[in-house]
């Protein structure tokens, strides 16, 4: 049985990912930072027993390596870095940015993704597949920004992009398969209800770039179709 560790999977995308990678026997690892207030991922927990939810805030970086311990020799096929914050807050842009703000969403969105790849690496070694995803998006991507505005996310995800870049060429050696993957404007509570994509139809896309993404392409940045993206 292929095991997935996924962050942020109490709810949206990362939810659906528990539901359809547990639905597809896979032992899925959930983790989300307060297990006994998510509601919706305790009833899948319920409905699956190939699911088990861990805690992990994301924005604590010392509880990384504390679950990393804890999970000291569990082989790990896939890491999906699902867990992400916007940051950015009506009336809060240039002139008036949050720089508090700003620092805890490069802490939730590069830090620990990055953090999580480095502290859970042995395990991924121990798996089969090896691969890494990085859940980005195309508002990380410098030349697709014609619009301006949301500092603190773009930012961010600009970040996300070079840095796991590097960790694919840094990890060619241990073979890692790294893939940075832009999931599309979905309805979720980041995306609102004006969002054109229905998160079950971007996971079921992004499940099947995931299957056929091969070491090759480690460091690629991609829709979540399988279509490269500019940096």
């Amino acid at each position: 049985m292929a095991t997935i560790l996924i962050t942020g999977a109490n709810r949206g995308l990362g939810l659906e990912f528990c539901k359809q990678y547990a639905a597809d026997g896979w032992q899925v690892l959930a983790c989300c930072r307060e297990p006994g207030s998510a509601t919706a991922l305790t009833h899948l927990a319920n409905e699956f027993s190939n699911i088990s939810v861990l805690p992990l805030d994301m924005a604590n970086l010392a509880q990384i390596d504390a679950l990393a311990q804890q999970l000291d020799g569990t082989a790990i096929d896939v890491l999906l870095n699902n867990a992400g914050v916007y940051g950015d807050t009506a009336g809060r842009g240039f002139g008036n940015l949050d720089v508090a703000e700003w620092q805890k969403t490069m802490t939730i969105n590069v830090f620990a993704p990055v953090k999580m790849t480095e502290a859970f690496l042995p395990n991924l070694k121990l798996g089969s597949q090896k691969k890494v995803l990085a859940i980005s998006s195309l508002m990380g991507s410098l030349a697709d920004n014609c619009s301006g505005g949301s500092i603190l996310y773009r930012s961010s995800k600009a970040a996300l992009n070079a840095a796991m870049k590097s960790v694919a060429i840094d990890n060619r050696a241990n073979e890692l398969a790294i893939l940075i993957l832009h999931p599309g404007w979905v309805k979720t509570d980041m995306g609102g209800s004006n969002a054109p994509l229905e998160i079950l139809e971007s996971v079921q896309k992004m499940r099947e770039t995931i299957a056929n993404f091969t070491l090759a392409q480690s460091g690629e940045f991609l829709r979540y179709d399988g279509t490269p993206l500019p940096w």
